[in-house]
């Protein structure tokens, strides 16, 4: 499936239910695999500075980002058992030792609940705008899949929005759901609908951006390995090779839009925890400057490599497992039509 071949492809060989059982298995497969990581690195972090009462910490699996609020001090699940880790690969080889292997995936349930239909809703809308935007794009169509990319975040970004508000409130307030509920009604008949989808402005910043590279990247880079290997069908490893590269590079360009949005999750987790109201402007430039002031302009690119290290394998898990169902589906879509019409054939050869 190269440039020009993958739109028919992905609009007529397979179906919108198949594209989004492919990207939900994509989904569950790298919140699987990243999850640990995560675990292992806020556990690591939590041994060198333990986290106070009232204190937040993001978790993030390459997926999606989850504010985490700490009650009484270093008592959460994520954190809580005794032991001393030397590094990444000790703290794994004790995690299981003294915990069990369930320890390492102490944050997916959150994860799945929401990251999944997100990720569904994304790289369904992807594939379906990009199919249709390269049909109508002509001579511009290798520039589809930046504008279906970045058209598609913000279209899932936008139906998440209130989940996460919801989700941050129940983490750092730790409400019930009935109160939760009284409290979206008063917020949405003091400040109206609008006040569910606060926050949504820096996470387009660093969302749109990051999508619109990706996808652009993502096929200029499949296209040039089928090419280079003289390939029509991508292979799992370029699938592989193209998700991890070009998730690499649109997390470099977007990290400190990612740096000012943990800021922001962060101050707002903690405001909420100690119920207090927001007394600083948490607009993004002034986030920005305030980083900028802090710890000057190098404070924007900070937790550069935690990051890269974990978006880089999250893309090329997610969207390999995602090309390789799409595959899976269109053959067996292939075989549904053929299979009855070569039946038919041999049958009409056999009485003639």
């Amino acid at each position: 499936m190269s440039g020009q071949s993958a739109a028919p492809a992905a609009s007529n060989g397979i179906t919108p239910l198949q594209q989004m059982v492919a990207s939900c298995s994509g989904a569950i497969l790298t919140s699987l695999f990243v999850t640990p990581l995560d675990v292992v690195k806020i556990r690591l972090q939590a041994q060198k500075n333990p986290f106070p009462k009232g204190k937040c910490f993001v978790y993030c699996n390459g997926l999606m980002d989850h504010i985490c609020v700490c009650e009484n001090g270093n008592s959460k699940a994520w954190y809580k058992a005794p032991g001393h880790f030397n590094g990444t690969l000790d703290a794994f080889i004790k995690i299981v030792r003294h915990e069990g292997i369930k320890a390492l995936w102490s944050g997916l349930p959150p994860t799945l609940v929401m990251a999944v239909p997100a990720t569904v809703i994304y790289f369904t809308c992807y594939d379906q705008l990009c199919a249709a935007l390269r049909v109508r794009m002509g001579d511009y169509a290798q520039e589809a899949p930046l504008l279906a990319g970045a058209v598609a975040r913000v279209g899932s970004a936008t139906v998440i929005s209130p989940l996460e508000l919801i989700r941050t409130k129940l983490q750092s307030q730790k409400q019930s759901y009935r109160e939760l509920t009284d409290c979206i009604r008063s917020a949405v008949q003091s400040e109206g609908w609008l006040s569910l989808w606060r926050g949504l402005g820096p996470t387009l910043f660093r969302d749109v951006p990051f999508s619109a590279m990706y996808w652009y990247n993502y096929e200029k880079g499949k296209s040039w390995l089928c090419e280079r290997y003289n390939t029509r069908e991508p292979t799992f490893t370029i699938t592989f090779i193209s998700g991890a590269v070009s998730g690499s590079i649109a997390s470099i360009v977007t990290l400190p839009f990612d740096v000012v949005k943990t800021r922001r999750q962060l101050e707002l987790g903690e405001l909420q925890a100690k119920n207090l109201s927001c007394q600083v402007s948490s607009s993004t430039f002034s986030v920005m400057s305030r980083i900028v002031a802090q710890g000057g302009f190098s404070g924007l690119f900070a937790g550069f490599l935690p990051r890269l290290i974990k978006v880089a394998p999250a893309c090329a898990v997610m969207i390999s497992t995602y090309e390789f169902g799409k595959a899976f589906f269109r053959k067996h879509n292939q075989e549904r039509i053929l299979g009855p019409l070569t039946k038919h054939m041999v049958l009409h050869n056999a009485q003639h």
